[in-house]
């Protein structure tokens, strides 16, 4: 397969309309069902199920979108790497949500700046659910991810940290001065919804709460009371005044992973790694 019939489909996959992703691509509409059917035919299956009204994945069309974009991804990130390997500045590219891990990223910048041979670690902050792409197409060498959270298939990881879960509360909420909660209780809470987070595509889940990006949006509404927050415990030192954290008792623990692709043979990530899982 070619990189361009691959693009071809996945803008028909993610728009289920031939005229929509003609127009997405820049290119008429007849060419683009020409490359479709022809991708069909030489794979020997049905990729996209179509009427008169409707385009709809097969199975066969899911398994081809998922492994597809995977694959320019991959292209993407080769052709980043290259030309940053080609820059006369040697360092590393780190990304990390935002307001997470804030005192392990700390401690690990510090340790792998001490290191002889250590190179610049330049940091990316970014949105939920945003780092595992970014490391995917090229645009940073390593990660900090949260398990279960974040999906680390097709990286090579070490485990830094897990901890338990508290609920962010406003301050004073009456349940904030318990010594613990249960899941159940957070759910019943009247007025404070749990927030909604973007998912990997971008898009919102269905439900009551307040849509957020990140973590200073978040502490803001619970500030001013109008959601709660389910969070691994090292967000307490984020937390001003106005706001509590009660640990939950039955709440799955968050692990935190370093992550980079495994086929890099980068002595300066070899080298932050190492500081990462001596920390």
């Amino acid at each position: 397969m070619e990189t361009r019939e691959l693009r071809y489909f996945i803008a028909v996959a993610e728009e289920l309309h031939f005229g929509r992703a003609a127009q997405r691509l820049g290119i008429a509409q007849p060419p683009l069902s020409r490359a479709i059917r022809q991708l069909e035919r030489r794979l020997g299956v049905t990729l996209l199920a179509r009427t008169s009204r409707t385009v709809a994945l097969t199975e066969a069309g899911a398994v081809l979108l998922r492994e597809g974009r995977a694959a320019l991804d991959a292209v993407d990130a080769a052709a980043r790497r290259t030309r940053r390997a080609a820059t006369a500045r040697p360092g590393l590219v780190l990304v990390t949500k935002a307001g997470a891990s804030s005192e392990l990223l700390s401690k690990l910048l510090d340790a792998y700046a001490a290191e002889p041979g250590s190179v610049p670690v330049d940091v990316i902050l970014c949105s939920v659910a945003e780092q595992e792409r970014l490391l995917r197409d090229g645009r940073a060498d390593v990660a900090l991810l949260h398990l279960p959270y974040d999906s680390t298939v097709g990286f090579d990881t070490e485990e830094l940290l897990t901890e338990g879960q508290v609920v962010v509360l406003p301050s004073g909420h009456p349940l904030s001065v318990r010594t613990h909660l249960r899941m159940a209780d957070i759910a019943a809470i009247p007025g404070l919804p749990l927030p909604r987070w973007p998912g990997r595509d971008g898009t919102y889940p269905e439900g009551p709460g307040p849509q957020v990006r990140d973590h200073t949006q978040l502490l803001q509404l619970i500030s001013l009371g109008r959601a709660a927050a389910v969070l691994p415990d090292s967000c307490r030192s984020q937390l001003h005044h106005e706001l509590a954290a009660v640990p939950i008792l039955d709440a799955p623990p968050v692990t935190t992973v370093i992550a980079w692709p495994p086929h890099s043979r980068s002595r300066a990530l070899a080298g932050l790694v190492r500081a990462a899982t001596r920390l």
